[in-house]
């Protein structure tokens, strides 16, 4: 009667039985290329296997990929933020220069086209009062600043000092309600007052005849009879003429040629005070002080010429005999 579960080989023998086909099979198939298509199966079988074994650590590695690569991108989105703005603080600065660039030549330009001597000047201040149209500049006494003082930007005629500081200046601007200035029409010589409106926008033409010649499209230039503002700075040009057959004078508006609310840089100038007759009678004097000058130099010219001339030895004498060296001369 055979026993119902047959007794096979022990353990220990099966693991030395597979133990010796394994190196026997490797044996083989590292001196010999038969195992080769068999390998090549059991790994084409065994890829699925392999798959599945690295699937975890596959997606523990994507998952920390992701998780970093979110970081990294929102880290990266705020510097390329912060750069972005640093740039466009650069570009406003940027954009803010190259204006000071433009309108410091402009100025640059219309000082050159003056003929008195100016000093550029900066504002710093507005009056806070809203019915006082005021500025406030950066040059004073020291720097030559006077009352009454005209102030010009690039473009016309500002207005004057009023009141002077050590290192600052007020200047009422032509728009004030306290401001006139006399004009003439550069077109025709017509000589009108200007008179400020409190509206930084415009000013008004004062006894105006209703037949005068003005149009609009004129320009107002200084025409310096109030022994203030020098004659020819543009100061506003003619918006509007209402004239009315019942009223003696006409309404002109004329638009300040000057940027009132927005220059900056200003130019402060000193004109020559002297009349005609004394600027005339300078000009005579320094004329006959350089002829005076001339005069000289050529006296003193010629006086050098007839020295030489005798100095210069005559052809009948003999040649001078150099003097014997003195006892000090000698050396010992």
């Amino acid at each position: 009667m055979k026993p119902l579960f047959a007794k096979g080989p022990s353990l220990g023998v099966r693991l030395l039985v597979f133990a010796v086909l394994c190196v026997a099979l490797m044996v083989v198939d590292a001196r010999f290329d038969s195992l080769k298509p068999v390998r090549s199966q059991m790994g084409l079988v065994l890829t699925p296997f392999y798959w599945l074994a690295d699937l975890p650590v596959r997606a523990w590695k994507g998952a920390t990929e992701q998780i970093s690569s979110s970081s990294s991108l929102v880290a990266e989105n705020e510097k390329l933020k912060a750069e972005a703005l640093l740039l466009q603080r650069r570009l406003q600065k940027l954009a803010t220069l190259t204006e000071q660039n433009v309108r410091l030549r402009e100025l640059l330009n219309s000082a050159a086209l003056v003929d008195d001597r100016v000093i550029v000047a900066e504002l710093i201040g507005l009056d806070p009062n809203p019915f006082t149209h005021r500025i406030l500049i950066d040059k004073g006494s020291q720097d030559g600043v006077f009352v009454g003082q005209p102030v010009l930007d690039a473009n016309g005629l500002m207005g004057q000092v009023v009141e002077v500081m050590p290192y600052a200046a007020r200047v009422l601007l032509l728009t004030d309600v306290t401001h006139s200035i006399p004009v003439q029409v550069n077109r025709n010589g017509l000589r009108a007052i200007a008179a400020g409106t409190g509206d930084s926008e415009y000013l008004e033409l004062r006894h105006v005849a209703e037949t005068a010649d003005i149009k609009e499209g004129d320009l107002l230039v200084s025409s310096g009879l109030g022994q203030r503002f020098p004659s020819g700075y543009p100061v506003a040009q003619v918006k509007e003429v209402v004239r009315d057959s019942g009223q003696p004078f006409a309404i002109v508006r004329a638009v300040p040629t000057a940027m009132l609310n927005r220059s900056r840089y200003l130019l402060l100038v000193f004109s020559d005070s002297r009349s005609p007759e004394e600027r005339a009678a300078a000009a005579a004097e320094a004329q006959a002080s350089a002829d005076r000058q001339a005069a000289e130099r050529a006296e003193k010219t010629a006086d050098q010429s007839e020295v030489k001339a005798q100095a210069a030895p005559v052809g009948d004498s003999q040649p001078a005999v150099p003097a014997e060296p003195s006892a000090d001369e000698v050396r010992p």
